[in-house]
């Protein structure tokens, strides 16, 4: 990355900068969620869910505002980027907690590598440039930005963040008059098909939980922090099923499942050529924002487990005038891009659910064992609806994370 020698070393009392706020945060998790599948896999989801591939992501929210409760709650109690690390070795121990942070780890790295693939097809489709030559690229941009510091990759994310909400709005709109053109309620593949769909949509939600990596870089974590997440997934959630109903009342399932560029082809279909490159170009925007996030908070992640001794030491290592783990970023780069020269953008997206569910299962497991274990922790923010100190919402998301599970192991073997 070129930095020069003297910089390379972490000087005494060289921390993390804390720069950001409520609005910042959930921008961050509003950035990272938009991204990350709306404009890259509904066309897929849809091939699934046919009509119905709108219910897919409204069953998807379900999931994510399940365990976004639990991560809310489990933010107000912890303080540290390690994130899920420290909520499983608080509630278990340190072996698990391992095991859950490397699932973490290389889920924001497949996560990178899926929409960095997805970016790339939206460039094929604009440009002709090989998909995996633009997602290589994106890749090594995103790593750059995430070194020279979290102030300018927090001011890039929300330009990028504005850009998707715009991109997202005017898909909305052009649905408007083509709204009841459809059966809505159509399943061309059955309930099956729209549970295939929710596990692979639900990728598209990934991104609230990275909010708690920022906990060091946040001012006042322990409330900012579980406000950020419920925001960014209510946010995210009603916008989501808006699109996929407009998508599919206007070019239809069919034509949605087959296209590269499926949210650009929505927009072709309404506006013309042009319509197709604005598109196109804000959906470059928002999936390299998501690649950018998902590239921050698994460095993050990498740098609090160092920091916490369950990975070597020098992964802690902060470059001493950018303030950022330089160290943690550039191991970050070298898996993502690894991870995209797969090449399946749909195996790579459900490789990612299936680290994630695997871990949402256990960190909601964390929270109903800390309420227990450690009954008079101070919480900022508690799940609603328990009976006694059982938390009936945390145990639902248990249940529905091991459902989708199967779902996702059921895809990435039928993608490859």
């Amino acid at each position: 990355m070129g930095i020069p020698h003297k910089h390379i070393c972490k000087e005494d009392g060289v921390k993390l900068k804390r720069e950001l706020g409520l609005f910042q945060t959930t921008m961050c998790g509003v950035g990272i969620i938009l991204g990350a599948g709306i404009y890259v896999l509904i066309g897929i989801a849809a091939g699934y869910a046919g009509n119905a591939v709108w219910i897919s992501f409204l069953f998807a929210a379900v999931l994510a505002a399940l365990t976004g409760l639990g991560y809310a709650e489990l933010s107000s109690i912890f303080k540290t980027d390690a994130g899920e690390y420290d909520y499983t070795k608080s509630a278990f121990n340190h072996k698990l907690a391992l095991i859950i942070g490397l699932l973490v780890i290389f889920t924001g790295i497949a996560t990178s590598a899926a929409v960095a693939l997805g970016f790339g097809g939206y460039v094929n489709a604009l440009t002709s440039i090989p998909i995996i030559m633009a997602a290589l690229a994106l890749i090594l941009l995103m790593s750059f930005v995430n070194f020279y510091g979290i102030k300018e990759s927090s001011m890039l994310n929300m330009i990028f963040t504005f850009f998707e909400v715009a991109g997202l709005l005017i898909i909305i709109f052009i649905g408007i008059k083509h709204i009841g053109s459809i059966n809505y309620f159509e399943l061309t593949k059955g309930l099956n098909g729209v549970f295939k769909a929710a596990a692979l949509a639900f990728f598209a939600y990934t991104g609230y939980e990275a909010v708690v990596k920022l906990s060091e870089e946040t001012k006042n974590p322990t409330k900012t922090i579980p406000r950020a997440v419920i925001l960014s997934i209510i946010i995210t959630s009603i916008l989501y099923v808006l699109v996929a109903v407009s998508a599919v009342s206007v070019i239809g399932w069919e034509n949605l499942s087959s296209s590269k560029a499926p949210l650009a082809d929505v927009a072709k279909a309404a506006f013309g050529s042009t319509a197709f490159l604005i598109l196109g170009l804000i959906a470059l925007a928002s999936t390299a924002n998501t690649v950018l996030m998902a590239l921050l908070v698994t460095s993050r992640t990498i740098y609090g487990m160092s920091e916490e001794k369950s990975l070597p030491k020098k992964l802690s290592i902060v470059h001493s005038k950018r303030r950022t783990p330089w160290l943690a970023i550039l191991l970050t780069l070298v898996f993502a891009a690894a991870f995209a020269l797969i090449r399946n953008l749909e195996f790579v997206a459900n490789l990612s659910n299936i680290f994630i569910f695997l871990t949402f299962a256990i960190i909601n497991l964390s929270v109903i064992v800390l309420r227990y274990k450690k009954p008079n922790a101070s919480r900022k923010f508690r799940v609603p609806l328990n009976i006694g100190k059982f938390p009936v919402l945390i145990f639902l998301g248990i249940i529905v994370s091991l459902f989708m599970l199967y779902y996702s192991v059921v895809n990435a073997f039928f993608a490859i």
